[in-house]
């Protein structure tokens, strides 16, 4: 493993933080099930995560809408997808406020006023943002306890597709809490910014693949 001491450092960090934030980005992203092969690296990933702060008080956003992360073993009562689940339905014109479960609706039609569903995510236009609002209130209230506590932050994989949910967000925490302490994981966007520069470690390798060999699981 190339980053030997940024892992060791990582696992020092979680050892010693009270609470734990995630954000996870697109260098996570499944095709398909979680259980398909092709999504070997991807299911590793996860289960490294879970080793890694299974014991911890942690609270996870992610950007991704592939759903997978809610067949893994992490709660997912400490989970908030703000871009939406492609396993979660909405009206496609938006004549209602309700979310249904993918099979809930059998003929996917909305019965409010007869148009198809479609996936309930960012790409739906327009956005039911209901589906992830009661979990978001929540995580925003994990969040409000964690000033002045140590606070590890793991951004991993996310870019500047929607900087404004995890990227900019977790930037802001790490600058007005002095206790905490980001690693910023992503092959191609791991710079931090300046003003929080002597909090973080910015790490260039493929976010799931660190934290796979991170956690042991190979």
């Amino acid at each position: 493993m190339e980053h030997i001491q940024e892992a060791n450092f990582l696992k020092e960090k979680l050892r010693d933080a009270k609470r734990v934030l995630i954000g996870i980005g697109g260098e996570w992203k499944a095709e398909g099930k979680l259980s398909d092969e092709r999504n070997c690296k991807v299911k590793a990933a996860y289960e490294g995560l879970y080793q890694l702060v299974k014991d911890k008080d942690y609270f996870i956003v992610t950007t991704l809408t592939d759903g997978v992360i809610y067949e893994t073993q992490l709660d997912g009562q400490r989970i908030v997808a703000p871009c939406g689940n492609i396993h979660w339905r909405q009206c496609s014109r938006a004549c209602t406020t309700d979310i249904w479960e993918e099979n809930e609706v059998v003929d996917g039609v909305c019965h409010h006023c007869g148009a198809m569903l479609t996936a309930n995510t960012i790409q739906a236009d327009p956005y039911i943002e209901e589906g992830y609002l009661p979990m978001w209130k929540k995580y925003q209230l994990w969040l409000s306890a964690t000033l002045n506590r140590e606070l590890a932050v793991l951004e991993l994989g996310e870019g500047f597709r929607t900087p404004t949910v995890i990227r900019w967000p977790f930037e802001k925490t790490v600058f007005f809490n002095q206790k905490a302490w980001m690693f910023r994981v992503n092959q191609e966007f791991y710079q931090v910014t300046a003003e929080i520069k002597e909090r973080s470690t910015p790490v260039a390798e493929h976010s799931a693949k660190f934290i796979t060999e991170a956690a042991g699981c190979f």
